[in-house]
C-alpha cells in the first residue's frame, strides 16, 4: 500500500517572494573591535546585520551556503494578541508562509553536520513542527525539548504557562549524532559518585547490584561475602548480574560489600571510566537552562540600565546549553531574529563565530552596546563566569544595500543612482553567481566563478573597437561575462561569432525580470498589517508583507 505524503496547507502557500540577493554594506563607524588581543583565538570577523531578515538571509546565501554549524531562531510567537481584527485562518497562513520562506534558506545555509534550534510556544509549535517536517524532511527531526521558561505561577489564567518548546532539526541526523557533544555533568550529578572505601581508582556509582525478578535457576547462585556469610536471592528473584560478571568484578576489586564486608554485593561503576559527559535530555528545567526572569533581572537590567529591557529575553544559559551540544569553538552560529543579541553575546564568550540579523531599532539600543560591553570585558552576567570570558574580539556592522533597480519618472527600471561602480560590480557578481574579487592588475576582472571564468561590469556603451581590445586581453584560454549598458557596431549574432570568449549582456535588461525590485520589508511582525475590509478579496502575499520585525531573543 502506497503511503500518502502529508503536507500542511494554508492560504497563499503557493505564493513565494522573488527575493533580490542584496549586497551588504559595512558601516565602519558602528563596527567594533577590542583595542588589543586578549588571546590568540580572538574572533573579529563576526557580523551584525541591520535589515529585513529574509533579505539578509538571501544576501548571505551565496557566501555561506553549507557553512553554518548551528542556527538558533526565536521568531515572533504569533500569540493571537496581534490578530484581534483578523480572520483566524488568515493569521496562521501569514505566519506559516513567512516562516516557510525563511526556513528554506536556513536549510541551504546549514552545513552537513549542522542543526536548527527554534524556540516556540504552544500557539504555533505543532503547526511549525509539520512545516519543518516538510522543509527539512521528517527524518531530519531530532526532538522537541521542553524548556521551563518560568518558575512562577499565574493565577489570572486557566493554565499557567511555564514552558516553551525548542524544536531541533538536523541537516543530516546521522552525521549530527556522531558530532554532537555531551553535556558536562552538574555538581549534583557528580556528587552521586562517591568513594566510601577510599578506592584508589576514585569515586564510583552503583552499577549492577541487588536482585531482580527472575524465574531462572542460574540467577540464584550463592555468593560468599567477605564476612564468611553465604547469601542467595529470595524465592522468585535472582541476582541482577551473572556469575561470570561478579567473578570478574571481584577479581578486579570492583565489588563493594559494605563497610564491614557483610553487605549485599555492589558492582562499582567508576566516574573515570564512564563517558566524559551526559546525554542531553528533552526536559530542561530552569535551574539548568535559565529562565526569562533570570535574563531580564540578572543580566539585561544590570548590563543595559538605560534602556527598556525585553519582556521575555532568552537567558544566556539556554543558548550556552544549545551551543555546547551543537557546536565547537570556531564554528559559525546564525540568528536571524537577534532581538536583544543574546545569541551573539553567548557565542562570542564561547569562542564561536556568529552572524546576527535584526531589523528593529533595538539593533542600536540593545545589541550594539551589549556586544561592546562583552568585547570590552565589562559584562559580568550571563555565562561570563562559566566560560571564563575576559573580553576581546569584535564584529562588523552591516546594512543591506538599497535595491539595485529603481523606477525612473517614466516608470522604467534603471540602475539605482545610489549605486557607485564598486556597489554595482558587487551586486552583479551576486546576481550572476560570481565571487566579487576585483583584480588590482586586470582592470576588467571584477569577479570570478572559476580559475578561468570572470565578470566585467560597466555602465558604458561599448564600441566594437573596445570589445576587440577586451577580447584580446582576455585571450582564448579564459571566458568573460561582460555586463554593460549597451554595445554598438555589431549584432548579437555577430558579437557571439566575433568574440567567442565574451558573453555580452545589457544591464539592467539582463536582470529586470529576475527579482522583486524595491521590496524592502518581508518582516514577520504582522501586528501592523492594514485592517482587512469586510467582504474584500483575500489579500495576496505581496499585500501582506510589511511592518517592523519583532523578536524576543
Amino acid at each position: 500500500m502506497t503511503q500518502q505524503k502529508l503536507e500542511l496547507t494554508w492560504i497563499g502557500k503557493d505564493q513565494r517572494p522573488r527575493l533580490e540577493p542584496r549586497i551588504l554594506l559595512e558601516d565602519p563607524a558602528r563596527s567594533y573591535h577590542a583595542r588589543q588581543r586578549v588571546t590568540d583565538k580572538d574572533l573579529f570577523d563576526n557580523r551584525l546585520i541591520k535589515g529585513d531578515n529574509l533579505l539578509a538571509l538571501k544576501a548571505l546565501e551565496a557566501e555561506f551556503a553549507g557553512r553554518v554549524k548551528c542556527v538558533f531562531i526565536d521568531p515572533p510567537y504569533n500569540t493571537g494578541s496581534a490578530f484581534t481584527h483578523y480572520d483566524d485562518g488568515l493569521e496562521h497562513s501569514i505566519w506559516l508562509g513567512l516562516m516557510r520562506d525563511r526556513l528554506e534558506i536556513i536549510r541551504r545555509l546549514l552545513s552537513d553536520d549542522g542543526s536548527l534550534w527554534i524556540t516556540i510556544d504552544d500557539n504555533e509549535a505543532h503547526y511549525l513542527k509539520v512545516l519543518c517536517d516538510e522543509v527539512f524532511g521528517r527524518r531530519n527531526y531530532l526532538t522537541s525539548v521542553v524548556w521551563e521558561k518560568d518558575k512562577g505561577r499565574r493565577s489570572d489564567t486557566t493554565f499557567s504557562a511555564s514552558h516553551d518548546y525548542v524544536l531541533i532539526y538536523a541537516r543530516n541526523p546521522d552525521l549530527f549524532g556522531k558530532t554532537r557533544n555531551l553535556l558536562e555533568r552538574t555538581e549534583d550529578q557528580e556528587s552521586r559518585y562517591r568513594n566510601p572505601d577510599n578506592d584508589p581508582r576514585g569515586p564510583w556509582l552503583q552499577g549492577d547490584n541487588g536482585t531482580a525478578k527472575s524465574s531462572s535457576e542460574g540467577s540464584r547462585f550463592p555468593v560468599v561475602l567477605p564476612s564468611g556469610r553465604s547469601v542467595v536471592p529470595p524465592p522468585s528473584r535472582g541476582w541482577s548480574f551473572s556469575r561470570e560478571t561478579l567473578e570478574t568484578a571481584r577479581a578486579e576489586g570492583r565489588v563493594y560489600f559494605g563497610a564491614k564486608g557483610d553487605g549485599m554485593p555492589i558492582i562499582k561503576r567508576y566516574l573515570s571510566a564512564v563517558q566524559a559527559g551526559v546525554v542531553p535530555r528533552t526536559w530542561w528545567p530552569a535551574d539548568e537552562a535559565g529562565h526569562n526572569q533570570e535574563a531580564k533581572r540578572d543580566h539585561l537590567n544590570k548590563l543595559l540600565r538605560d534602556v527598556e529591557p525585553f519582556p521575555t529575553p532568552k537567558p544566556e544559559r539556554l543558548l550556552h546549553r544549545i551551543f555546547s551540544i551543537a557546536t565547537n569553538p570556531g564554528d559559525l552560529v546564525l540568528d536571524s531574529f537577534a532581538g536583544s543579541g543574546t545569541t551573539g553575546a553567548v557565542a562570542h564568550k564561547m569562542g564561536r563565530r556568529w552572524i546576527m540579523v535584526e531589523l528593529g531599532e533595538h539593533c542600536h539600543t540593545h545589541i550594539v552596546p551589549r556586544l561592546q560591553k562583552v568585547i570590552d570585558g565589562q559584562d559580568p552576567g550571563g555565562v561570563t563566569q562559566a566560560t571564563g570570558w575576559q573580553g576581546g574580539g569584535g564584529f562588523r556592522y552591516y546594512e543591506l544595500a538599497p535595491t539595485l533597480l529603481a523606477t525612473d519618472r517614466w516608470g522604467n527600471l534603471v540602475i539605482n543612482p545610489e549605486y557607485d561602480a564598486a556597489m554595482l560590480s558587487a551586486a552583479m557578481c551576486k546576481l550572476e553567481g560570481f565571487s566579487y574579487a576585483p583584480s588590482e592588475v586586470l582592470w576588467w576582472q571584477h569577479g570570478r566563478s572559476s580559475e578561468r571564468d570572470f565578470i566585467y561590469v560597466t555602465t558604458q556603451t561599448l564600441s566594437a573597437e573596445q570589445l576587440d581590445a577586451l577580447s584580446s586581453e582576455v585571450g582564448t584560454e579564459r571566458s568573460l561575462l561582460v555586463c554593460c549598458a549597451a554595445y554598438r557596431g555589431v549584432s548579437a549574432a555577430q558579437a557571439a561569432e566575433r568574440w567567442p570568449q565574451l558573453t555580452i549582456k545589457k544591464i539592467p535588461k539582463m536582470v529586470k525580470d529576475r527579482c522583486e525590485w524595491g521590496h524592502d520589508d518581508y518582516s514577520l511582525n504582522v501586528a501592523n498589517l492594514p485592517m482587512a475590509q469586510k467582504k474584500a478579496a483575500a489579500p495576496t502575499q505581496d499585500d501582506l508583507f510589511g511592518a517592523a520585525a519583532g523578536d524576543s531573543a
